[in-house]
């Protein structure tokens, strides 16, 4: 699929050098090329402005399929008078032909048309959500752990008395989601599919006589005045997908920089931020003792928890740069004023607690050790030594 997107000023739903030059000839790609949604009414500015010139770049473009949501019989019309005047030639319809029907016939669509349902009540079934907490746990990425390298915050106490839970995004699986989860936009709440937001996960992990507090937006003086041994507080951005995420500042969305200010003012703070993407962090990094990037852990909250607690260790590294400030987009390895707040590949890790280790692993190592002993006495005996 082509994406709205432009190189060098082109948009890429009408750039021949890279569909047809690049992917079919260059790469030899043998499937075929569909458009975005709408994707080439946005070849113009403003779009649909000139439709019959869109359809025409486009499809000599190289574009085999297009994604026409609404006005089909007006793209019909138009590439059927294009084609007469030949302005599009035959020999690109037949070649657009020839890449959807090879890919279909390879599938076995023609056989079996209709998709096969035998397995669909397994679909979210426990081993799949266990792989995707797994997946959680594994891409989470400490990015600070303690506001000294000898004093970590980190895997946090479960048998703490008293701790608080505060933040936007620590009660929303919608937002653990973001775009793109069975709605477009994505959607805020807790119904909008099964699963465990991040605060339950902690309810779950942590002692049962340890009290859990949950506020979405405390004040300063209720964080101070409580009692409260550590907070974890978790913010980020709002669910978005594809235009509608566009961004000019990439900040955390209110209230989270109050929130963070708030409560890691006053009292041990780790914070988790939810996102697609790295967003302004730096005016906030003195006041965290610990930091998360958790991305879109989706409905798996539970994998959030497994790293915090220590029943697994942090070991996610960067993907991509973590900038300073938007001044400095774009940059990228290598640039010559490339001055990231963590650089790509990034990530402190830690490793997994006592407590979970004494209730497999340290076992089997105290039995193995047994047996040895036991091994090395029975050969001592019947040696003589």
């Amino acid at each position: 699929m082509v994406s709205y997107s432009s190189w060098n000023g082109r948009k890429m739903h009408a750039n021949h050098d890279l569909i047809t030059g690049y992917l079919k000839g260059t790469l030899r790609f043998k499937g075929f090329v569909i458009s975005d949604w709408e994707g080439i009414d946005r070849i113009t500015s403003p779009p649909d402005a000139n439709y019959s010139y869109s359809v025409q770049a486009a499809i000599n473009a190289g574009i085999d399929m297009v994604m026409v949501p609404y006005h089909h019989v007006e793209f019909i019309d138009d590439l059927a008078t294009l084609v007469k005047k030949n302005v599009i030639p035959m020999s690109r319809i037949d070649d657009a032909v020839r890449r959807i029907l090879r890919v279909k016939f390879t599938m076995g669509l023609f056989e079996n048309p209709l998709a096969d349902l035998s397995l669909v009540d397994q679909l979210g079934n426990q081993a799949h959500r266990d792989l995707a907490r797994e997946a959680v746990r594994k891409s989470l990425v400490l990015l600070k752990n303690g506001k000294s390298d000898d004093k970590p915050l980190l895997p946090l106490e479960k048998k703490a008395s008293k701790i608080l839970v505060a933040g936007s995004h620590a009660n929303n699986l919608g937002f653990q989601c973001g775009g793109w989860t069975i709605l477009w936009q994505g959607l805020s709440g807790n119904d909008i599919t099964y699963g465990t937001t991040i605060l339950s996960a902690i309810k779950t992990a942590v002692d049962p006589k340890t009290e859990v507090v949950y506020s979405e937006n405390p004040d300063a003086k209720f964080v101070s005045s409580n009692g409260f041994s550590y907070a974890i507080v978790v913010v980020g951005e709002f669910p978005y997908a594809e235009l509608a995420g566009d961004s000019s500042d990439l900040t955390i969305s209110d209230p989270g920089p109050s929130v963070i200010t708030n409560v890691c003012g006053s009292i041990k703070c780790v914070v988790i931020v939810i996102s697609g993407r790295p967003l302004v962090l730096q005016p906030y990094i003195s006041q965290m003792d610990a930091l998360v990037a958790a991305w879109l852990p989706g409905t798996e909250g539970q994998g959030v928890a497994d790293v915090l607690f220590g029943d697994y260790g942090f070991t996610g590294k960067l993907s991509r740069t973590w900038f300073k400030t938007v001044e400095q987009l774009p940059m990228n390895v290598g640039d010559p004023h490339y001055d990231p707040l963590f650089p790509f590949g990034f990530g402190l890790e830690t490793k997994a607690t006592m407590s979970r280790l004494s209730s497999a692993g340290v076992v089997r190592k105290v039995i193995s050790s047994y047996i040895v002993v036991f091994v090395i006495c029975i050969n001592l005996f019947f040696t003589g030594i």
